[in-house]
């Protein structure tokens, strides 16, 4: 199976193409793939097949095998194979998800993304982690607390918070500490693969949840510091756009977990 890598700010995925070659994928074959030690390693799979609404279908697998409906890293990273692999590919286009059509615009040094509108589904406490914050979805679901957090916060207070009873699917869980002016750091724990270096939807939610609740410039970009790097978000709650780099790393040949060694 044809595959290449990519990586957006460190978030990094394995690209199968459907439309050029076989890319059967099952939850087996997916955690194979994504082994850092005995397969090409990534936090993800993207496979990508033929659309009738749109330019193509992404779909995407988490390292453990399960599917988000979204996930906006790895958007960007599928417009930079697809401009990369076909010059005739426009710069403007249209990408089909499980969360709904996403517009895409390639700026060269970066990828600007619609994702759409926030939803809001109120308040949540977690009284057990001494956490309050609130849920709300931008074609996946994510739990957005602010306050001081770092690294190895987010490493503990993540798994407990990803897999707590309120959210019977799970939830990615977002550590925001407002810097100064319209800037976020940020730490999120994803379903499905844990401490990650960057998120796109979870920067999109935190800032539209900054947004809403006051604590970030309504209609002013926000610069999200993530670890693998600075993601722009801008737009409304209703509106929101993400703008990021993305970049291919290298294609090859996956033989199967089956293979001999």
């Amino acid at each position: 199976m044809r595959f290449v890598k990519l990586e957006g700010l460190g978030n990094d995925f394995i690209l199968v193409d459907a439309t050029r070659g076989p890319a059967p994928l099952d939850e087996r074959r997916v955690r194979a793939l994504c082994d850092r030690r005995r397969g090409v390693g990534a936090d993800g799979v993207l496979r990508i097949e033929a659309s009738s609404v749109a330019r193509c279908r992404m779909t995407i697998f988490n390292a453990d095998g399960s599917r988000p409906e979204m996930c906006g890293n790895g958007l960007r990273c599928v417009v930079r194979y697809l401009r990369d692999a076909d010059p005739d590919t426009p710069r403007r286009f249209a990408v089909e998800t499980d969360a709904g059509l996403r517009q895409v615009v390639d700026h060269g040094d970066a990828v600007e993304i619609d994702m759409g509108a926030l939803t809001d589904h109120g308040a949540r406490s977690l009284p057990a982690l001494d956490l309050t914050g609130q849920l709300v979805d931008v074609g996946n679901p994510h739990f957005v607390t602010f306050g001081t957090f770092d690294a190895a916060a987010a490493r503990t207070l993540g798994p407990a918070v990803a897999t707590d009873a309120q959210f019977a699917q799970g939830v990615n869980a977002n550590f925001a500490t407002r810097l100064e002016d319209a800037r976020v750091q940020l730490f999120v724990w994803e379903r499905g693969c844990g401490l990650t270096e960057a998120c796109g939807t979870g920067a999109c939610a935190t800032v539209a949840a900054g947004w809403q609740s006051g604590r970030l410039p309504m209609g002013r970009a926000v610069e999200v510091a993530l670890p693998g790097g600075v993601l722009t978000i801008s737009g409304t709650p209703a509106s929101i756009t993400m703008r990021g780099p993305a970049r291919w790393v290298f294609d090859g040949i996956w033989r199967g977990e089956d293979a001999p060694r």
